[in-house]
């Protein structure tokens, strides 16, 4: 929790120096059963909302706060989201007041919602995502050393159906023909992207999926051409 929201409060443009905190936790991910909480903690005694710690304009914080709950579902281990953080609330959290929810009538706020509604649709639909949160052999880094362009991705399994891969960037500069190695061939379709309109996002994506061709990437025999939106995250599922 707090590797990660240091890393996500730093300027993008400063993020590939700090690449260790956004991996680290997958060093001990396995070691104990964690839930990953970002808890009332988090929002109070002059932390700010998780929103307004997000670095730059009202457009990037939208997308950063996307981006960080999409790492925080796809990241093994269960979840606890604090509530007001479901749909962007702005100031921090009071005890004695109620959530912000006139916010709600604000697309961009709206966007949030719709997003984690649908994070926990996917979360829900892929056993991958919640059956061995706990055994190392369920998680598998595609890439945690793309610190140059501040990209990860990696492969969440689960005993049965296939794999959903995960690619997510840290910066505000999309990604085109980026290559991604993968286990298998054939189609990898285009499961969720946070940079989709519905959620706030520029629209930027991969048409439905993309192919995996046989050229070896990333030590694997099959690899996609991908479109990574600014700060988004894509995740595929093999057909």
């Amino acid at each position: 929790m707090h590797d990660t929201l240091s890393y996500f409060s730093k300027d993008p443009v400063h993020r590939k120096y700090h690449h260790n905190q956004l991996t680290f936790s997958l060093l001990y991910a396995f070691a104990e059963n964690f839930v990953l909480s970002l808890s009332h903690d988090e929002v109070v005694y002059g932390k700010g909302s998780l929103l307004n710690r997000m670095p730059g304009d009202d457009w990037q914080k939208f997308a950063n706060l996307r981006l960080l709950l999409g790492y925080f579902f796809a990241h093994p281990g269960k979840k606890l989201l604090f509530m007001g953080g479901e749909f962007g609330q702005q100031r921090e959290w009071v005890h004695d007041s109620s959530l912000d929810w006139h916010l709600l009538e604000n697309e961009a706020h709206q966007g949030i919602q719709t997003w984690v509604r649908h994070l926990h649709i996917l979360y829900r639909g892929e056993p991958a995502l919640y059956e061995c949160d706990f055994d190392s052999s369920c998680f598998e880094w595609i890439d945690c050393s793309d610190w140059e362009q501040s990209i990860v991705s990696f492969l969440r399994k689960g005993s049965a159906g296939p794999p959903v891969l995960f690619v997510c960037n840290f910066t505000p500069q999309p990604r085109k023909n980026y290559r991604v190695g993968v286990p298998f061939g054939g189609f990898w379709k285009e499961i969720l992207n946070s940079d989709a309109k519905e959620y706030g996002g520029s629209g930027q994506g991969n048409m439905g999926g993309a192919e995996a061709v046989p050229v070896p990437y990333h030590g694997r025999y099959y690899s996609l051409s991908l479109v990574i939106p600014p700060l988004g995250i894509v995740a595929f599922r093999k057909e």
